[in-house]
């Protein structure tokens, strides 16, 4: 049972680095070949697969096209610009470093972070000019709030599906996760303030910066006439309302269950409806009213297509789930870590999302890989869900590098390279990962 695991855990990673297959093509092949070893029918091996994506998608793929829909309508119209210079005059002068770190543990809630930082980078240039602040310095600040969010809190993709593969409820998962995030800011912002003035020197075009900087002028001057008629709270609405909803479910099922307070509240709160609330805000508020309805649905195409391969390969990690299940190879698993003292058995969903992190470079497959094989220990009753799910969400921070796109997109617009590189998000990071192992302990006792 556990060479079937092996053995397809090995296939997905393999055809991910090595063959022409993305994710959603290699999960499939690798709940077929863990199926397969552990003696599965063909017939019902292909039930499994279909009903595990079935039910996987039945419960999140609504949830992640909202998501991706509600982040493109704040990407495009602005709102995210909005809310990062509303930040920036919140925390004021010498507080550059948190003002970016929390504009990007903000925005990175519906916003993709990788869009989301070449989207807010323009600020980065003349806010360091102005403050007299490092411009490394602030870009490891945005990037690593970005990263944060990213990572440790639903509607983003990983968190949403791991929740939905470990059958947990999001408002508890999202109130967990802010908690890691509040803790984890400071280290972003002490790592930015040590380091970035380091690596100032090694910047590319690092003596040459007026052009560019007249250019991210022009392009803010632009931005600011664009969504002119977007305030900070306009812009934070999408955003706070289905969390509120989301939030207010969870706690009512806990605080007055039964009653018809708590009856509205999982209607509004389940999050399919929190979201599209969300989204119908953003679409009624922030495009100006010179914006025609056929760009809006273009906006929304756009949207659909992206999240598209997000449904797929979650679809494909709730398949590889049910195969483990159904075959007996999830608690063959179970058994064999709970007789293994070595480890906490907690820090079994870290050690896994971190090693498939680092040898595909994708946070969220390595978090819905990691969610997956999770499963069993989950329902054997020897783990709590979400510890189980903040284990798996803070071991994909791991050691981001060449094969991560993130990684490119945040040095590149930075303009360092090399080592530098290096030690601006892959340590930045890493340094994240190690500083999550604690907060899991805590969690641990809590939980």
């Amino acid at each position: 049972m556990l060479a079937a695991l092996l053995l397809g855990v090995v296939s997905v990673i393999t055809l991910i680095l090595r063959s022409r297959l993305d994710p959603f093509a290699a999960l499939l092949i690798g709940a077929l070949v863990t199926g397969l070893i552990a003696g599965v029918s063909p017939d019902a091996l292909v039930t499994s697969i279909t009903q595990g994506f079935g039910g996987t998608l039945a419960s999140i793929g609504i949830v992640i096209g909202l998501g991706v829909m509600l982040g493109k309508v704040m990407e495009v119209t602005g709102a995210a610009t909005v809310l990062a210079r509303m930040f920036i005059r919140l925390f004021g002068k010498n507080r550059e470093e948190i003002a970016m770190a929390t504009t990007g543990a903000v925005v990175s809630v519906p916003v993709f972070c990788d869009t989301a930082f070449v989207m807010l980078h323009p600020l980065v240039r003349p806010l360091a000019r102005h403050a007299k602040r490092s411009v490394v310095a602030l870009s490891i600040a945005l990037a690593g709030g970005l990263a944060i969010s990213h990572h440790m809190v639903p509607p983003t993709p990983g968190p949403l599906a791991a929740a939905a593969l470990l059958g947990l409820d999001l408002g508890a998962l999202f109130a967990a996760g802010a908690l890691f995030i509040i803790a984890l800011l400071p280290v972003v912002i002490i790592y930015a303030r040590i380091v970035g003035p380091k690596l100032e020197s090694q910047r590319l075009g690092y003596t040459s910066d007026s052009e560019e900087e007249e250019q991210a002028d022009e392009t803010n001057q632009d931005e600011q006439h664009n969504n002119a008629h977007i305030g900070p709270w306009k812009a934070l609405a999408p955003i706070l309302v289905p969390v509120v909803l989301i939030l207010t479910n969870t706690f009512s099922q806990a605080l007055v269950p039964g009653s018809h307070f708590a009856a509205l509240a999982t209607f509004f709160g389940a999050p399919a409806i929190a979201l599209l609330i969300g989204l119908l805000i953003a679409l009624y508020t922030l495009p100006s009213k010179r914006t025609s309805r056929e760009t809006i649905v273009g906006w929304m195409g756009t949207a659909a297509a992206s999240g598209g391969t997000i449904i797929f390969i979650t679809g494909a990690g709730g398949a590889y789930g049910q195969v483990l299940r159904d075959s007996g190879v999830g608690s063959a698993l179970g058994t064999a870590v709970s007789e293994w003292s070595a480890l906490p058995l907690f820090m079994v969903p870290f050690v896994i999302a971190t090693v498939v992190r680092v040898a595909q470079g994708s946070g969220t497959v390595a978090i819905i890989t990691a969610a997956t094989l999770s499963v069993p220990l989950v329902e054997s009753g020897g783990l709590d869900p979400l510890l189980a799910a903040l284990a798996v969400c803070a071991g994909s921070m791991a050691m981001p590098y060449y094969n991560d796109s993130y990684f490119w997109v945040v040095t590149r617009f930075t303009g360092l390279s090399g080592s530098a590189a290096l030690k601006m998000h892959t340590g930045m990071l890493t340094t994240l990962w190690l500083a999550s192992i604690p907060l899991l302990i805590i969690a641990s006792l809590v939980l």
